[in-house]
């Protein structure tokens, strides 16, 4: 796994975080502030579980991938 840097930021409320993987190769997990932090934690291992599957390299849809 390259660099991971987790950044909490305001989101809209029906956002629970969402991952970016920037030019070098790290990934950038933005978590959301408006929700708990049972919510946070759930939304970290989510984005976590897509960086460990390499769904960044794959090429499918978003929805497919959230299957």
């Amino acid at each position: 796994m390259d660099n991971v840097f987790l950044r909490y930021v305001s989101l809209p409320p029906t956002v629970k975080g969402l991952t970016v993987q920037d030019e070098t190769g790290n990934y950038n997990i933005y978590v959301n502030t408006r929700l708990t932090y049972e919510t946070n934690q759930q939304t970290l291992q989510h984005e976590l579980q897509h960086i460990k599957n390499n769904d960044f390299q794959k090429f499918l849809h978003v929805r497919d991938i959230e299957k």
